[in-house]
């Protein structure tokens, strides 16, 4: 019988030279490379956020409808309505509807949305979530011009108007409250205005949500879409110290207790791409002790606040551990990560030398940098240093796997661990991070450093909430040796712990929250609650400050606005809002603990008794006209949002590693262990094969 030996032996040289290239290739890549990036080579990509390509669409469509947004702010007192008008103008030749993201703060009370078509005004209903998306799928069809509001996460909403014929000019006006929470005497008021891409986890509950798919223009591209914000304040007290460290403002003062803000362009630099931001005091820079009622036709509402007592030192501090927890993954990569880098260093830079600290580098994979907590000496400190300096970001953001290690950790009982995750928040993980801090919450507090000009605040919120600590956000770099001074005071001297409020005269009941955590910040108690009866009484509010016991009284009987005074231009109507938003916070939190979607009724009714948007609650307008005969020949459009201000490509998983970037040689990428596994059983499966053929040649 004729051999092919030539034939089949060269081929055999040839896969096994491939497989063992492969193989080598893979060991390699498992020891350098792979481990800190996860989206690199084979693994998926990053996050679900596609590239909005304009050039090459269908020229019929309006690809970009959103024209302007446009915020009003009034703030009175402690409480902030604001006013966002969208404006939608289909300039293309077919019919459109136009789904936009967009994000909020994470205090808002969003009660209101009007649509306004040419001269008719559409007020939205509230809505359990999915009859509002049955009934503005039927409007759809039938041809109608409808609008559907519903919150994606309490910080992420999303908009979508049906059948925008070409030429129409749709105003979509959504209205919400949130109350203004100052500290050390300055107030500060945050509207964001643009949603970052999410990394979106396998382990995280949204992982098939649509919305985290959200179209993205190019890094250095700016939104279409014009922005502008005005702002107006009236305050019982003098206005001092208005100032933004995000736009340039314009200001000006009407008299001393009213100041107008109007934002101002900046050449080459878009608004709309980063939070804005507005800090102010009041004279005196105190916030006296004070309640807010409403009286309303079936319920009673009340605002408390209470001004702690200022920080002292630190008198006898016991030694503590820290676990610090960064994010060096894709988004992270240039301002985010030197910004972060310069926190660590003060963060790190102010240990005593009698605490212990780890540090924890996580994106895809994760690794500690020791392989279990070290003395905080100057050489151990600056070894942590030098290697955090060498970082560079990259790879997908796996927040969970990095705090299970953390907490995977062991800890002798006698010694207090505090977790410090430092992280732009670019994830869709919330709930189940949140759900894992609480249920560590006896081993460690949790403090949360968030980097970026568009950081994502209800993670970092969140995580602090659930930890008992204090949220942080970093938006220039020059903020980062302040706020680490603040961790620093925070963590070495509480303001009041063993806090209580009770109500005498007064019968309050549903108040919020109904165990007040301990006070780190000269950031005022505050307690919302419903009341029967007549208005009078006192407020006794008691702990334990560093020099001793704390108590004051506040009579119920002097309502009172910020800075003890009464309330001027005020609509404490707005409580109502303000009390149901915290139950339903409240509630979430609960129902994020113990899993599934428990709290759903609950929240459910709250949503539709106070008209507020929640997870299950949504609004929808609907006019009643038919607009366009033939809805079928419509098409959806995503608007693109921009990048944050500071945040690349490399975010979205679509740029190439950094020769320079250093590696976490940590636990490797599943696509590596894969690229290996399928290697090694080429060879073997070669191996195999070479030895039954020199077999038979030996028998032959």
């Amino acid at each position: 019988m004729p051999s092919p030996a030539p034939c089949s032996a060269g081929l055999a040289r040839w896969l096994w030279a491939a497989a063992a290239g492969l193989a080598a290739t893979a060991v390699i890549a498992l020891g350098t490379a792979a481990p800190a990036h996860a989206q690199d080579a084979a693994a998926p990509r990053a996050t679900e956020s596609p590239y909005f390509l304009v050039p090459g669409a269908d020229p019929s469509l309006d690809a970009l409808p959103l024209k302007s947004t446009r915020v009003e702010v009034h703030i009175a007192g402690v409480i902030a309505d604001v006013t966002v008008t969208q404006h939608y103008r289909n300039e293309g030749t077919r019919a459109i509807e136009a789904r936009y993201l967009f994000p909020g703060s994470t205090r808002a009370a969003v009660h209101g949305l009007n649509v306004r078509l040419a001269d008719r005004l559409i007020t939205a209903d509230i809505r359990e979530k999915r009859q509002a998306r049955q009934e503005y799928a039927a409007a759809r069809q039938e041809g109608k011009t409808a609008a559907l509001l519903e919150q994606q996460l309490p910080n992420v909403f999303q908009m979508n108007v049906a059948n925008i014929l070409p030429g129409d000019e749709v105003k979509v006006e959504l209205r919400y409250t949130e109350l203004l929470v100052p500290e050390a005497g300055r107030y500060q008021f945050v509207f964001p205005t643009v949603v970052g891409p999410r990394y979106n986890s396998p382990q995280s509950s949204q992982a098939r949500t649509a919305w985290v798919a959200q179209p993205t223009l190019r890094e250095g591209q700016a939104s279409p879409a014009a922005f502008d914000l005005q702002l107006h304040i009236a305050s019982p007290l003098a206005i001092q110290g208005v100032e933004s460290p995000s736009h340039r403002i314009g200001v000006e003062l009407e008299g001393e207790r009213q100041a107008h803000v109007a934002l101002q362009g900046e050449p080459g630099r878009p608004a709309g791409n980063r939070d804005f931001i507005l800090h102010y005091r009041l004279a005196g820079e105190g916030i006296a002790s004070g309640v807010l009622l409403y009286q309303g036709p079936q319920e009673n509402f009340f605002l408390a606040m209470v001004q702690p007592p200022r920080q002292v030192d630190a008198r006898a501090i016991p030694p503590r551990d820290y676990v610090f927890v960064v994010d060096i993954s894709g988004s992270m990569h240039g301002f985010p990560l030197d910004t972060a880098k310069a926190v660590l260093r003060e963060l790190i830079g102010g240990l005593r030398p009698s605490d212990t600290f780890n540090v924890l580098l996580f994106s895809g994979s994760n690794r500690f940098l020791s392989p279990q907590p070290v003395p905080a000496t100057r050489a151990n400190l600056e070894q942590a240093i030098r290697t955090i300096e060498q970082m560079g970001g990259g790879g997908s953001t796996e927040l969970i796997p990095a705090l299970k290690r953390v907490y995977a950790q062991p800890k002798a009982a006698d010694v207090s661990r505090t977790v410090v995750v430092v992280t732009d928040g670019y994830v869709t993980v919330e709930r189940e991070a949140f759900e894992l801090v609480r249920r560590h919450l006896s081993q460690a507090n949790v403090f949360a450093f968030g980097i970026g000009s568009s950081v994502n605040r209800h993670l970092i919120e969140g995580l602090a909430r659930a930890g008992q600590g204090e949220p942080f956000v970093i938006t220039q770099a020059s903020q980062a040796r302040d706020q680490a001074t603040r961790f620093r005071r925070m963590i070495e001297s509480p303001v009041l712990t063993s806090v209580t409020a009770r109500f005498e005269g007064l019968e309050a009941y549903d108040v919020e929250p109904p165990q007040l955590p301990d006070v780190l910040a000269e950031r005022p108690v505050v307690v919302f609650g419903k009341w029967r009866g007549n208005p009078g009484g006192q407020l006794v509010v008691e702990g334990r400050a560093a020099d001793g016991p704390y108590r004051q009284v506040v009579p119920i009987a002097t309502v009172a606005g910020a800075g003890g005074a009464p309330q001027e231009g005020g609509d404490t109507r707005a409580l109502r809002h303000l009390w149901a938003r915290h139950r339903i916070a409240a509630l979430s939190d609960q129902e994020a603990l113990e899993g599934g979607d428990g709290q759903r009724e609950r929240i459910t009714a709250l949503g539709l008794q106070y008209r507020l948007l929640t997870q299950y609650t949504s609004f929808l307008a609907v006019d009643r006209v038919v607009h366009h005969p033939r809805p079928q020949d419509g098409a959806s459009v995503d608007q693109p949002q921009p990048l944050p201000e500071g945040v690349g490509e490399r975010a979205l998983g679509e740029a190439p590693v950094l020769a320079t970037a250093v590696e976490v040689p940590g636990t490797p990428e599943p696509a590596a262990w894969g690229a290996t596994a399928v290697a090694l059983s080429m060879l073997a499966m070669l191996v195999r094969r070479q030895r039954r053929r020199n077999a038979a040649r030996y028998t032959d």
